[in-house]
């Protein structure tokens, strides 16, 4: 038999089990894995108090992890038995020793990277890497605001988008965090506990705002985003650490210049195969450069990060 975690009901961290649990053998175009690290993120938090819904109860819960290849099944032509590779996936099952998952799905993890390092990296990176590069292409010298800059991915967004030569500023609850997130290509972070962070952007930008706002804390956050943009600045909403965005009056982004919003999701840019390979394969070059450190992500979280 086979260990998971698996929720029979959604609700906090006690509905949490530890199951036995049969995986078989892999069908079609797919894998069986043996997870060597997993990843732990806020899409998991989601799942289990079914703010975004499951299919199916019982479940297991995570979506990105690396391991081993044990076993492909028929159809399968690119991957072998012995394989290191490493995912982001739908639906939910890393919480587990082993799991059948499409192989279509796995990206296969070059020397250099570590196991622990891509399951750390994989899902917070794509997803930075889709929100610099395609939904908003950060441009050198633009002014760009990250929520939750000491988070999991607010790290990934500050220490990718610095390297694009942005100006990134940072909202954080704590000076402890303010110091994390300066480390890490946060060049103006602001403790919102204490200070108004529209106001501040403001100020930092001379008041001309900024191009984008990465907001990943959604309801106590919206407004002063909105606030914090440049005429024709974009919002990006893409989460909701802190509760849902409330209803939008599209006549507020006309009278505060023209402004655009968007609500994307990492499973809609990589929904492509090619387009979840190249995504991978520009995360893995930057860790491989130098340029993002998997390793700096150990951080304590609060409500929003």
């Amino acid at each position: 038999m086979t260990k998971a975690i698996r929720i029979h009901e959604t609700g906090g961290p006690e509905v949490l089990r530890w199951d036995d649990i049969t995986v078989g053998r892999p069908g079609p175009g797919e894998v069986r894995l043996r997870h060597t690290a997993i990843g732990i993120n806020f899409m998991d938090i989601y799942h289990r108090r079914g703010l975004y819904p499951l299919p199916s109860l019982p479940t297991v819960l995570g979506v990105e992890g690396a391991g081993l290849v044990e076993e492909v099944g028929p159809e399968v032509k690119d991957l072998a038995a012995g394989q290191r590779v490493a995912y982001i996936s739908m639906p939910p099952g890393a919480y587990a020793q082993e799991r059948l998952i499409p192989a279509d799905h796995l990206v296969i993890l070059p020397d250099g990277i570590e196991d622990q390092q891509a399951a750390a990296a994989i899902s917070k990176g794509m997803t930075a890497e889709y929100l610099l590069r395609r939904t908003y292409p950060v441009q050198p010298n633009d002014f760009i605001l990250v929520h939750a800059a000491a988070g999991g991915v607010g790290l990934m967004l500050c220490q990718w988008a610095s390297h694009l030569g942005a100006n990134v500023i940072g909202t954080v609850s704590s000076d402890e965090k303010a110091d994390i997130a300066r480390a890490n290509g946060c060049g103006y972070p602001i403790v919102y506990t204490r200070e108004n962070f529209a106001e501040r952007v403001r100020e930092i930008t001379n008041g001309e705002g900024v191009a984008v706002v990465y907001d990943s804390v959604g309801n106590t956050t919206f407004e002063g985003s909105v606030d914090c943009l440049r005429p024709r600045g974009l919002m990006v909403s893409f989460g909701a650490a802190s509760g849902p965005v409330p209803p939008i009056d599209a006549m507020t982004f006309t009278e505060k210049g023209s402004l655009y919003f968007t609500r994307p999701t990492l499973f809609t840019y990589i929904a492509e195969r090619e387009d979840r390979l190249a995504t991978a394969t520009a995360l893995f070059d930057v860790i491989l450069n130098g340029h993002v450190n998997v390793n700096s992500f150990e951080v304590k979280y609060d409500q929003y990060e």
